[in-house]
């Protein structure tokens, strides 16, 4: 007979062990500093930032693409509370010794990452508006997504769905 838990259970000790060596990198006092200032930075700090400059480089040719990035922002917000209202996952420190917080959360809950997600939504629609951004965005999205595990604050697991949900509502909005 077949165990439908058995993988499950697979994924879940991959996860858990993937983001305990994760957590261990920020025991390096730089690693850790650099992850907490892109993390602080994924607060919206980066995001906002850019927008307003385009607005200043752009003036009303960078409004459509503000306005796209603020929508999607909104959508993120709402579907991603929904997501974790129903799942209550917890933070991977509250459940696992071996992994230490050494950020801080927004909320008590882990699934999905809304950092990640909206660092992917808003990367996908800046470069839509603004390709040469590739360069700087797509780095500094990588920087978000990996400072979540290595923070203590998500499972890889987390940063996938947040990154796939960013994703999702972001090409949606684009064909919209």
């Amino acid at each position: 007979m077949y165990n439908r838990k058995l993988p499950l259970q697979r994924i879940n000790k991959y996860d858990v062990e993937l983001c305990v060596f994760c957590n261990r990198q920020s025991r390096n006092f730089t690693v850790r500093n650099l992850f907490r200032f892109a993390s602080r930075l994924g607060d919206g700090v980066f995001w906002y930032t850019l927008m307003a400059a385009l607005l200043v480089r752009y003036r009303i040719d960078a409004l459509p693409a503000v306005l796209h990035m603020l929508a999607v922002a909104l959508v993120g917000t709402v579907i991603y509370k929904l997501i974790k209202g129903k799942t209550l996952r917890p933070r991977p420190f509250n459940v696992y010794p071996a992994i230490v917080c050494v950020g801080k959360t927004l909320d008590q809950f882990s699934f999905p990452s809304g950092h990640t997600m909206h660092a992917a939504a808003f990367s996908i629609v800046a470069v839509a508006y603004f390709p040469a951004l590739f360069w700087l965005v797509t780095p500094f999205a990588l920087l978000v997504a990996l400072s979540r595990p290595i923070l203590g604050l998500h499972y890889p697991s987390d940063v996938l769905a947040g990154a796939a949900l960013g994703a999702v509502i972001a090409v949606i909005s684009l064909q919209i």
